[in-house]
């Protein structure tokens, strides 16, 4: 299936020879041998809408085993031509480029394509039909510019071996090998299984067993002019087999996720900062941070794959901006939904800010809710990594309330996958934007603290962005900074300190493993012993061979909070633009570390409004002790950019007022809030 001159059917010839199967071509041994006439008189007689019912009607009745068959350009444009269609095998979408396809109409002189008229462009009629196609494909082979028939060929049986092949996309915990002597996984993790389960129950994390798949340069240019819902289809089909969640409904998803919920309908942009860097602005979403990107989309994937026979309580750690996007997200999902599905949010109570705290408390209604804990983001993350692996707890839950535990930190895989496409994005909108050509390297700065973000940049690279280096922004709490300079990750009389930048006060970094066994070549033995070592005696040393590869890769240094409000207050000088907490975390770190021979993207995880009284003392206002939506007003007067974020203003309304549960640090206490979260939420009658 494709657009004319997409070149199926010479396609479609060569892939019937190669499997030894018949071959039928829609147009020539069908649609012409019905009507006893060829499809452009055809098209002529009776015109272009009665032409596609005409046609549709062929195909209800058309039945063909153990071929392949080349459809019409415009059969798919009959749905129920195609449902029939699709009941039968498997459709392929030639996914060509567009100036590709004209240059090859304009040489065939084709006249019988329906639409095509006086002051109707080839290009219009292409960009209306994508839509069908779009609609109804099994599996997309995305064609680089100028591909061959052999590499279009090759692509398809790529793409049909991998379609048809299920079981071979499974997911390995960086603990455990999981495999029997004979090489086969003892008990197979697809990606609907992962993204319920969070953690793996030997307490690692789930990684892909053979990695990302890697696209072509020609891939990636294809993705420039797209737009970031599109870019984000063609990535995640390429890292969740179509057996766990079909094209259609990632599809689905995927327009509901991107849409008028974020400010700015570019998702994710990329704007010029100074000299040679850029920020990609990631605070778009309803709750202002970057966390939005990954927490629009991973509650819808959550719900998809969820089984029928129990309820599910999505757990969740938050050092301030996980949390709302989390409420926010699952509080979106349809009735049906929520009645199956409830979330509780661990946060630290004097570990956030006032405007994260009420983001969070705002959620009174339905099944979702925040609880203020008295203790650090590690505790809060720690305490929920304790209930998943107590079985007395989990087999409690499960029996007296037909309650499984999941969460939605990044330790899911559903939560880190979604941030693989920002990280692209950001590439190709500076190569759209004629900054670099592709192939040219950057490098990312990103404010670290759980190291899931970091790790998803690493991600992107494995799937072809040329990232030359990822440099790791810490504050005062610089664990990882001392780490990635020594090979140490030592905990041992290090206090957490609470700073300006809430969201990386964090000292016990949860993706670091999956990026440990990644460079470690999965020695998941080596990993399991590090972890176990880090839990028991709060330190490790990786081996010298594996600090050289991490120095290959990354560079690493942390900012004062002096250093943090200043670089706010001269960026804001200089440019008019405001920067968050902790992106001027990573522009401090940029300044110092980064050599300035290529460009560097800096993750602006938050919007500024969120750290308002922190940015207001960066920017010397002198009374600034008024309530959250006063400071609010105080920079809005300011006039700068970005503008104030109108879904966190509209959000804090109202809401300055609500008390919200605060509790000890004791895992019974806690317990007993899970189960009090569940009692309300799934006893209820409906």
């Amino acid at each position: 299936m494709g657009p004319p001159g997409a070149g199926k059917t010479t396609v479609g010839k060569i892939i019937s020879c190669k499997l030894g199967l018949p071959f039928i071509d829609i147009d020539d041994d069908i649609l012409e041998k019905t009507w006893n006439m060829t499809v452009a008189d055809k098209l002529s007689e009776i015109g272009g809408e009665k032409f596609i019912e005409e046609e549709g009607k062929v195909l209800l009745h058309f039945s063909a085993n153990e071929s392949v068959v080349s459809l019409t350009g415009s059969n798919p444009m009959h749905t129920a031509g195609m449902q029939r269609v699709k009941q039968g095998g498997i459709v392929v979408y030639l996914d060509v480029n567009t100036e590709d396809i004209i240059q090859r109409l304009s040489k065939m002189k084709v006249t019988r394509i329906v639409g095509q008229g006086p002051g109707v462009s080839m290009r219009e009629i292409l960009r209306y039909r994508q839509q069908f196609y779009e609609k109804w494909y099994d599996t997309r082979v995305l064609c680089g510019a100028g591909e061959t028939v052999d590499e279009m060929v090759e692509k398809v049986l790529k793409a049909l071996q991998r379609y048809q092949d299920s079981e071979s996309e499974t997911f390995v915990s960086t603990r455990s090998n999981l495999l029997d002597k004979d090489g086969s996984d003892t008990d197979p993790k697809f990606f609907s299984d992962v993204v319920i389960e969070g953690l793996a129950p030997d307490g690692g994390l789930y990684v892909p067993r053979s990695g990302l798949l890697k696209l072509t340069p020609g891939e990636w240019l294809r993705m420039v002019d797209m737009s970031f819902p599109e870019r984000s289809q063609v990535l995640l089909e390429n890292c969740i087999h179509p057996a766990d969640i079909p094209a259609s409904e990632l599809n689905q998803m995927l327009n509901k996720a991107y849409a008028d919920n974020f400010a700015c309908p570019r998702i994710a942009p990329v704007r010029h900062l100074k000299r040679n860097q850029y920020v990609q602005e990631l605070f778009h979403g309803p709750t202002a941070s970057f966390k939005d990107l990954a927490l629009q989309l991973m509650p819808q994937l959550f719900a998809y794959c969820l089984p029928q026979t129990c309820n599910y309580l999505v757990l969740v750690a938050t050092s301030g901006d996980t949390g709302s996007a989390v409420l926010n997200g699952f509080n979106n999902l349809n009735e049906v939904e929520r009645q199956r599905i409830a979330v509780l949010a661990f946060f630290p109570e004097e570990g956030v800010s006032p405007i994260q705290k009420l983001q969070m408390t705002s959620f009174k209604e339905g099944n979702v809710k925040a609880i203020g804990i008295k203790s650090d983001f590690d505790y809060c993350q720690n305490v929920i990594k304790q209930m998943f692996c107590n079985s007395k707890l989990t087999g409690y839950l499960a029996v007296e309330y037909g309650t499984v535990l999941s969460t939605a930190n990044s330790i899911n895989w559903a939560r880190l996958l979604p941030q693989v496409v920002y990280h692209s994005s950001a590439y190709l909108d500076l190569v759209r934007q004629g900054v670099i050509a592709f192939g040219d390297p950057i490098d990312v700065c990103i404010p670290t603290g759980n190291f899931g973000n970091m790790l998803s940049a690493v991600y992107a690279k494995r799937m072809g962005i040329p990232i030359r280096k990822f440099i790791c922004a810490s504050n005062q709490n610089n664990v990882l900074t001392d780490f990635i300079r020594t090979g140490e990750y030592d905990l041992r009389n290090r206090q957490l300190s609470l700073s300006n930048s809430p969201a990386i006060d964090i000292l016990k970094s949860s993706n670091l493993e999956r990026y440990i066994f990644h460079i470690s070549d999965g020695d998941w033995q080596l990993v399991r012993e590090l972890f176990s070592q880090l839990d028991r005696e709060q330190y490790f040393k990786i081996p010298n061979a594996l600090l050289e590869r991490i120095r290959t890769d990354c560079l690493a240094g942390w900012c004062s909070e002096e250093e943090c409000l200043s670089a706010i207050r001269h960026v804001h000088s200089a440019t008019g633009y405001i920067l968050d907490t902790h992106t001027a975390v990573a522009k401090v770190v940029a300044d110092r570390l980064q050599d300035r021979t290529c460009p560097v993207v800096i993750s602006s995880t938050a919007h500024h409004a969120k750290f308002a009284p922190a940015v207001l003392q960066a920017l010397k206002f002198q009374d600034a002790t008024g309530s959250p939506l006063d400071q609010l007003s105080l920079l809005s007067s300011l006039g700068s950019q970005p503008p104030m974020h109108a879904a966190l203003l509209k959000s804090l309304r109202g809401s300055e007022k609500q008390k919200h549960k605060v509790c000890v640090a004791n895992f019974d206490s806690l317990s007993d809030e899970v189960e009090n979260v569940i009692q309300d939420s799934f006893l209820k009658a409906y």
